[in-house]
């Protein structure tokens, strides 16, 4: 395992249904000298989960659920734990428990927003087998910031809803099998470690770091901060009652005035 460089590189990947077969095929692609660190989140909802033991098996990576506050090291496997967002912060992991997104806690978006945010043109982004659309906001982030997004090739998938959704709504820079997927990956990291490329300056970019603001801590900006990249839609939520934002975003989508909902093209999460 290494510690953190100068200019980190970071992959962050995004599965739900099926996603224990497709993390085990691609792992199994990684190196054990991988100069980036990988940051996982899968649909495990709130109940106990041996993830990190079952991938273990398949890696070459030490794996294990990421703890709050946690250092970056490349070379290793950050899994989100049960009930709890990943964020992937400068240097650190952050570990939340806040709004559910497409009713799920840990969820994607948040964790491919985090890291866009946090380092830019270093991120890659991958978004495997699941159903629906979690991710797909969070590759147009990663893309927004410079960053690379990558799905699994949608014929291959167990659950082709979020590659697929990912292709209709966002750039991507390759969709391939799993196999091909984590060696195109390991070029594309040997490729920057060779040239040093340093990660582009960090910026604000709308909607995205508001909505990873509001995923952080919702009393910074709360509703003032919902009318800068929204409006009110007149309607209400249909889980907690409160009012809705329209995000004002190509992925259509809104959000509930207390924060704890979200709710994206016919999705809605809550946070209870």
């Amino acid at each position: 395992m290494q510690q953190e460089s100068q200019n980190p590189q970071v992959i962050v990947i995004g599965t739900s249904s099926g996603g224990l077969a497709a993390l085990r095929e691609f792992l199994a692609g990684l190196p054990s000298d991988l100069n980036a660190a990988v940051f996982v989140t899968m649909h495990i909802g709130d109940q106990p989960s041996a993830l990190p033991n079952l991938l273990t098996q398949s890696s070459q990576l030490p794996v294990g659920f990421a703890l709050s506050e946690e250092q970056i090291q490349t070379g290793r496997v950050y899994i989100a734990p049960p009930d709890k967002h990943l964020l992937v912060k400068n240097g650190v992991v952050e570990i939340i428990r806040s709004a559910k997104e497409n009713h799920s806690r840990p969820a994607i978006d948040p964790m491919f927003r985090s890291a866009a945010i946090s380092y830019g043109s270093s991120v890659i982004g991958v978004l495997m087998t699941g159903e629906l659309d979690d991710g797909v906001v969070g590759l147009q982030a990663i893309k927004a910031y410079g960053g690379l997004a990558f799905v699994q090739d949608p014929e291959t998938a167990e659950a082709p809803s979020m590659p697929t959704n990912a292709l209709r709504y966002v750039t991507v820079d390759g969709c391939l099998p799993l196999t091909e997927l984590s060696k195109r990956l390991v070029q594309v990291i040997n490729q920057r470690t060779a040239e040093a490329t340093a990660a582009s300056e960090s910026k604000r970019i709308e909607p995205f770091a508001t909505e990873n603001d509001l995923a952080e801590d919702f009393s910074k900006g709360g509703t003032s901060a919902l009318d800068e990249i929204g409006r009110v839609a007149g309607i209400s939520c249909p889980e907690c009652g409160g009012a809705l934002w329209e995000v004002h975003a190509s992925s259509p989508r809104f959000r509930c005035h207390t924060g704890s909902c979200l709710y994206r093209r016919r999705i809605i999460s809550c946070a209870g």
